[in-house]
């Protein structure tokens, strides 16, 4: 009986060490968050720092620290775990580049979008795959087939959290439209590449098993777009019909995360692409959703999701920061540090020529379609893209931890060489090539040419420059409580921008897209989708609501 006790004694002792070196864990952890968004707020103004570097400096010098405390035993405070991130911390980014994308400019761009994201990603990860073949085989690294076309697969996803925080969406929209679409679409093919390529039998290739692989990669592409579609409606139909907003807008919050979250886990049921199915969710839920709330709710729902998706960006590089310095995976490899170099210089070699491979070559083809020279992609456009599209980041360093690691850890020589190259490379193309991005799209693309940003942005404001080119006429792509709104900021905009260019032609193709896919979408979505699933100048009108309210403000504005 007392030796009983004594042993229950003992775990509840263990146990409640083991939580209390969890809480300060947190504790610390908490604490690193919020210094880093205090640095970040007082370097928003530098032209080189950004808050992803910001993060993964201030991760390897609590790793330093760390590891001197510890006297070289430990150098993070919490475990890596890929269900952490691809579980909690992944979908709130993904969703909220959704949700907040300019879709007119997206889909207007979404042929080379799909060039650069999906044919772009297959060229880089078959150039990288071979030149991983033929170097690493000559250095008895112990590497399989298989790892290398996941070394593949892990180095052609780019980092499109890093890119996002460089490029500025209304200064360099187009660059934006396009950097922005290709790290979403290049993340979910490089992750069902990655998929694919556990699952396929590498010891009977054929041509047929070849064109199997690719119809699976089509299914999985298609069907988890399909799946983000369908929930997205689906969310927007239940609250166009139910109305939560008369009662309580902490149901139609609730309902709209919730559905937004299940979307991606739905994905990860049926093992489709997540990252696509999350994305194209939050594409639809901003289309037609987020109009169905109520005003209160459309502020909270969209802060919210910003807020998520930009502690969860600083949670991951903070701790790919402190990763870094795991002394664990540098031991193994103490005794070769120039192979660890050799190999980390390799991979930085194939990523800029896998990525020169395509993004040059696939913008002149790109370029042969678009017949106006302002939408045609530039050679300083194409250095630029080719530029931002080289970090990369957390997705690379979760697939390369589910490839070369077993929970977190590693013995195996090779498999050390490839973590702590993939810890490098993510590093030094972060933080260096971070660095220069902004001072060489400033030099390339100064941000002050008004015309370019006129045509390819949307407007910042209902004054902005676009609205005295719409002159007195009636805008197809607004509706009718809109344009009345428009109608009255053109008498005003038109009184004092009177000075302003305005060429014919731009403004009919900004009034009369008839020959774009976009203006046959708005025909039909006005047709059909909206009336169905809300939208904006569909919302919902339940009288005492705030929707009323906001409509009788809309009314006496457009009477003034």
């Amino acid at each position: 009986m007392v030796f009983v006790l004594g042993t229950l004694l003992a775990k509840m002792n263990n146990l409640s060490t083991s939580d209390h070196s969890s809480v300060v864990s947190i504790n610390l952890f908490v604490a690193l968050l919020c210094a880093c968004i205090v640095i970040g707020h007082l370097l928003e103004e530098n032209r080189w720092m950004n808050e992803s570097i910001t993060a993964l400096v201030i991760g390897v010098c609590t790793g330093v620290v760390i590891l001197l405390i510890s006297g070289g035993k430990n150098s993070h405070l919490l475990v890596f775990s890929e269900d952490l991130f691809f579980i909690y911390l992944l979908p709130p980014i993904i969703f909220n580049a959704g949700f907040q994308v300019k879709k007119k400019q997206f889909f207007r761009n979404f042929t080379t979008i799909m060039l650069f994201g999906a044919i772009g990603t297959l060229i880089s990860f078959i150039i990288i795959s071979l030149g991983a073949i033929t170097f690493f085989r000559n250095m008895n690294l112990g590497l399989a087939i298989g790892d290398y076309l996941a070394i593949g697969a892990i180095f052609a996803a780019t980092d499109s959290v890093c890119t996002l925080q460089v490029l500025n969406q209304d200064e360099t929209p187009l660059l934006y439209s396009l950097v922005f679409g290709e790290g979403v679409v290049n993340d979910a093919t490089s992750v069902v590449l990655f998929n694919a390529i556990q699952n396929f039998d590498l010891s009977h290739i054929s041509t047929s098993a070849a064109l199997q692989l690719v119809g699976n990669f089509l299914y999985l592409f298609i069907t988890s777009t399909v799946l983000g579609v369908v929930v997205g409606l689906l969310s927007a139909y239940i609250i166009k019909k139910l109305y939560f907003g008369r009662h309580s807008t902490d149901r139609e919050v609730a309902i709209t995360m919730l559905m937004a979250y299940l979307s991606y886990m739905l994905a990860e049921l049926c093992n489709l692409s997540a990252i696509l199915t999350v994305f194209f969710c939050g594409i639809v839920m901003s289309h037609y959703t987020w109009h169905n709330v109520t005003e209160s709710s459309r502020v909270t729902t969209k802060h919210t999701f910003a807020t998520l998706s930009f502690v969860a960006e600083i949670f991951i590089f903070l701790y790919v920061g402190m990763d870094a310095l795991d002394i664990e995976k540098w031991r193994v490899i103490s005794d070769s540090p120039k192979t660890s170099v050799s190999v980390s210089s390799i991979l930085l070699g194939l990523i800029l020529v896998g990525r020169a491979a395509f993004v040059f070559p696939l913008s002149f083809l790109s370029n042969l379609t678009r017949k106006s020279p302002f939408e045609k992609i530039g050679f300083k456009q194409q250095v630029t893209i080719w530029w931002a599209g080289l970090m990369r980041g957390a997705v690379s360093m979760a697939l390369a931890y589910n490839q070369f690691t077993k929970s977190g850890h590693t013995q195996r020589y090779g498999n050390a060489i490839m973590i702590t190259s993939t810890i490098s490379v993510v590093l030094f193309s972060t933080v260096v090539f971070g660095l220069m991005t902004k001072p060489l799209v400033r030099l390339l693309l100064p941000s002050s040419k008004r015309l370019s940003r006129m045509i390819s942005s949307e407007p910042v404001t209902p004054k902005s420059f676009i609205v005295p080119l719409l002159g007195n006429e009636h805008d197809p792509e607004l509706d009718m409580d809109e344009q009345n709104i428009v109608d009255s900021q053109n008498s005003e905009a038109n009184q004092g921008d009177r000075n302003l260019p305005r060429p014919s032609s731009l403004r009919m193709l900004l009034r009369k897209p008839t020959h774009t896919v976009h203006y046959y979408w708005r025909k039909f979505d006005d047709c059909f989708m909206r009336p169905v699933f809300g939208g904006r100048g569909f919302v919902p009108f339940v009288p005492g609501s705030p929707t009323e309210q906001t409509v009788q403000q809309w009314q006496e504005e457009s009477k003034r």
